[in-house]
């Protein structure tokens, strides 16, 4: 266990982040003096803000029951920070601890001190500014002590977003995002809003009932806006039937004004709920953009997991998808997964690479809270689970093979080797949505269970509405969560 006291709370929740990057396999406990410490700590540092200054001292517990301590040399770390700056006296504090912890642990985080989830949007920034790609990539590596390597890839994605952000109208615009919280199961790395289909199959009509009401509401609020993108994610949108796709799609076309679209996208999602007539439906609808789903090419894995869904199924649904006319398909992988290896990675990069998909998005592992994954952990221990740099630089090598540039890029708490999520396109083949989803620069009107709403205000200011998980609770509320979007649109 590792123990950070504080004398007074300012910064517990970046301290935590940062101690929880080089200690990813132990509890962090951070808490402010007066709080009961903990006994079995086996390192423990000690936080103390000053008048003009902070101070870090640490200390190894070399015998725990009779509470003997040993301090590092230098066993205290001072700095003079100026509090009435939050951003810098956080960035100088967090510096500080990264030297501390790199030194005590042997090792170096590829993010440096970065533990946020858009790293993109500090280049972007500078390249708003007209400060450019060098300045950007110089101030990563100062300020936030990034590797060079990953402070360029967000660099060079940052110009790839800002070009194809360069063209779209933010105040005028806005995006729709439709979740289907339905899956076929529950994989167990999953902490999404879903429920197996199975158990709601009778609901599936009550529940487009109520999505259709928010549909309504959704389209007369913003119909002096131009909808940009419509993406229908979950769950698995491809759970509903033939006949309920044709029925929430045509509802869509009939209610908002697509002369403005320049993407559709629906979450084909797991191969095993992809069938020929499905895709038909989607192909009618004049969907532009699909995405099918294997997260890995090894089978074992895959029972593993949880999906029921083999490696000829996955397959077979791009294939078929391709002799449809679908030219714009994504699919989905993730490094790290229980018992996979460096020579598994390249055997599904191998499979993947003779499909040439026209874009695949590379997730690291996050071990969510709720995940059945981190809930029964120790279940799954003894299969390892590992990412690092090696396995991303393998996708990327692949992706670059396939003729697939990076082109978004995020990160989530709790990734394995943290690392990052890294999405790969052909020319022209970028997804839009998911561009405006990670830069927050677009209003985006979320709609179904589990969604969240968020207006983007020109002064960048954000503020979100959420819409309950559970299905039953948002079918009975409908009228509130309509409320809810009512309070956010009001200007």
């Amino acid at each position: 266990m590792i123990e950070i006291k504080l004398n007074r709370p300012d910064f517990e929740y970046d301290i935590y982040s940062l101690a929880k990057a080089f200690y990813p396999g132990q509890d962090v406990v951070v808490s402010a003096e007066g709080q009961p410490g903990q006994k079995e700590a086996d390192f423990r540092l000690r936080v103390d803000y000053l008048e003009q200054a902070v101070r870090i001292a640490y200390a190894e517990y070399k015998d725990a029951e009779k509470g003997c301590e040993t301090l590092f040399e230098p066993g205290c770390v001072e700095f003079p920070v100026d509090f009435s700056d939050r951003v810098d006296t956080k960035n100088r504090l967090k510096r500080n601890l990264y030297q501390i912890l790199s030194r005590e642990t042997k090792k170096e985080l590829p993010w440096g001190t970065l533990t946020g989830i858009r790293p993109t949007k500090i280049p972007m920034k500078f390249l708003e500014e007209g400060k450019g790609r060098a300045a950007a990539v110089r101030y990563m590596r100062d300020t936030y002590l990034t590797s060079l390597q990953k402070a360029e890839l967000a660099a060079d994605i940052a110009g790839r977003e800002y070009k194809l952000l360069s063209k779209l109208d933010y105040e005028k615009g806005y995006s729709l995002y439709i979740g289907i919280p339905f899956c076929p199961t529950t994989c167990l790395y999953c902490s999404f809003t879903s429920y197996p289909l199975a158990a709601w199959e009778s609901g599936v009509d009550d529940y487009l009932d109520a999505l259709e009401k928010e549909i309504d509401f959704a389209a007369a609020g913003f119909s002096g806006r131009h909808l940009n993108t419509v993406y229908i994610g979950g769950g698995t949108p491809t759970t509903l039937s033939p006949a309920q796709s044709d029925r929430l799609l045509g509802k869509i076309k009939d209610s908002f004004d697509l002369s403005h679209c320049l993407e559709f996208t629906v979450e084909a999602g797991r191969p095993d709920s992809i069938t020929r007539d499905k895709l038909l439906v989607l192909k009618e609808h004049g969907i532009s953009r699909i995405s099918v789903n294997p997260q890995t090419m090894k089978q074992e894995t895959l029972k593993l997991i949880g999906r029921r869904h083999t490696v000829e199924q996955t397959v077979a649904c791009f294939g078929m998808a391709r002799e449809l006319g679908f030219d714009n398909i994504n699919m989905d992988f993730i490094m790290g997964l229980p018992g996979e290896t460096i020579d598994d990675v390249r055997d599904t990069m191998e499979q993947v690479q003779a499909l040439r998909p026209d874009n695949i998005t590379v997730h690291s592992l996050a071990l969510k809270r709720a995940a059945r994954l981190n809930l029964f952990r120790k279940d799954y221990e003894g299969y390892g689970m590992v990412n690092t740099q090696e396995h991303m630089e393998l996708a990327a090598a692949y992706a670059q093979k396939m003729g697939l540039a990076p082109y978004y890029l995020y990160r989530q708490k709790s990734m394995a080797g943290n690392l990052e999520n890294v999405g790969y396109a052909k020319p022209e083949k970028a997804g839009i949505y998911n561009i405006l989803m990670m830069e927050e620069k677009q209003t985006i009107v979320a709609c179904g269970a589990g969604s969240v709403s968020k207006r983007v205000y020109p002064d960048g200011r954000i503020e979100r509405s959420e819409n309950v998980k559970d299905v039953s609770q948002y079918i009975e509320r409908i009228g509130e969560m309509i409320e809810r979007k009512r309070v956010l649109l009001e200007d």
